[in-house]
């Protein structure tokens, strides 16, 4: 539907009518109906890969959508193909396994690289037009890894997210005109959803979670944008233990000239409400350029970071028209930018890459914070222009905020108290 204002990303840009469709299609929209439980797919117990995968690539010859009824339904690795859409009924659960070797091993992308690693649970590569919705579910299982993630950090303090084997929960790469609408994607072992060089993509009214406690579930971000444009995240429930909202886009000194990296441009989120978190909108760690990003009228129950920019000191970083407006709630950092060091390498490269942050916007929020102002200056790796705060209601332990560390700062109406 076509909206009666026109409205702009932070650059000027005019927001372009796709993101005001939000309509989600009915099942009867998504052509033939390929049900598990008429194919010999039940609610057993045993692993149906094969017998998925082979429903799927039936699919793929006339197109149409495979529907996950009620019951739970175990499977490692499956692959959508164009023209084949996913469905979960009510009461209806597509489980992952939890053993690593029903996950193939291939070429993907992971934490701003291109390596070999393990499949998601969902994969999608190469579609134009691909629908997974439905009020069911499609859980993770990943408990298991979560314990094993845990025991190897006890072992070795040094071990990288990748080192305990485990799989994402969706990955769609080369992909555009994707929608997810709907579905709760939960207790994923490793990134929940992690999308790849693609365009247009929403996310509708879904629940994505991991806990937080008893058992932490590590690197569990929701929703990680990788070298992609058009995305829209609207009316969902964000509740992780790790980052909610992620531009990522590659890692490394000379990142931003790799062909495989890349910027993540005009992505909005709104309409949202986040449970547990460590940043709400993430900016790194593994990110070359992002720019036009709006995150709005957000209720955030117990956020660490409402803006989160990690400056490597290894990789060049540009993070450039971000406007973070109309929230409110709890977080521990009101803004949060520093240098982030875990893992990084400068490999043979002798100097530091110089990196920046400008046109950020912070206004119309209300929001009880431990830290208002967050923010380190180093200039020797990074250097901040160009903000504007406005409009802010907060309280907060720490209130001082120390607007020297950056050049052409504005500030209007910020009330900051004693929390």
């Amino acid at each position: 539907m076509a909206k009666e204002r026109a409205e702009f990303f932070p650059d000027g840009t005019q927001m372009d009518e796709w993101f005001f469709d939000t309509e989600i299609p009915q099942l009867s929209q998504l052509g033939k109906q390929y049900l598990l439980t008429e194919y010999g797919i039940l609610d057993d117990g045993k692993l149906h890969t094969k017998e998925i995968q082979g429903l799927i690539d039936q699919a793929a010859v006339e197109g149409g959508v495979i529907v996950v009824p009620a019951g739970t339904y175990l499977t490692g690795s499956l692959y959508f193909k164009q023209g084949v859409h996913l469905y979960v009924a009510e009461g209806g659960t597509l489980k992952g396994s939890d053993d690593i070797s029903d996950y193939d091993v291939l070429e993907t992308r992971m934490e701003g690289e291109s390596c070999t690693y393990f499949a998601a649970l969902i994969n999608v590569d190469g579609v134009d037009g691909f629908t997974m919705c439905g009020p069911g579910t499609i859980d993770g299982n990943g408990l298991r890894s979560w314990k094993a993630f845990w025991l190897r950090r006890q072992w070795n303090p040094k071990c990288t997210n990748k080192d305990e084997q485990r799989p994402r929960l969706v990955y769609i790469s080369n992909s555009q005109n994707v929608l997810i609408a709907g579905l709760n994607l939960q207790n994923s072992h490793f990134w929940t959803t992690h999308l790849y060089k693609c365009s247009h993509v929403k996310y509708l009214n879904c629940r994505i979670f991991s806990p937080e406690k008893p058992v932490k579930a590590p690197s569990t971000d929701a929703i990680d944008i990788d070298v992609c444009t058009d995305i829209l995240v609207k009316g969902c429930y964000l509740e992780v233990n790790d980052d909610s909202v992620v531009l990522k886009g590659g890692k490394g000194p000379w990142a931003d000239t790799a062909p495989e990296n890349g910027p993540n441009e005009r992505i909005l989120v709104e309409d949202c409400v986040y449970g547990f978190c460590h940043g709400c909108l993430t900016c790194g760690s593994e990110s070359v350029h992002n720019r036009n990003i709006v995150m709005r009228r957000l209720k955030v129950l117990a956020g660490n970071n409402l803006l989160w920019l990690k400056m490597r000191p290894d990789t060049p970083q540009h993070y450039e028209y971000i406007t973070i407006e109309q929230i409110e709630g709890r977080v521990r950092n009101f803004i949060n930018i520093n240098p982030w060091t875990q893992f990084y390498d400068l490999k043979d490269r002798k100097d530091i890459p110089l990196s920046y942050a400008d046109h950020i916007t912070m206004k119309d929020c209300a929001c009880d914070c431990d830290t208002f102002f967050h923010v380190k200056p180093d200039e020797g790796q990074y250097i901040l222009s160009d903000f504007t705060f406005e409009n802010l209601k907060l309280t907060a332990k720490e209130k001082e905020a120390c607007y020297d560390a950056i050049h052409n700062v504005v500030v209007e109406n910020v009330e900051v108290c004693n929390l």
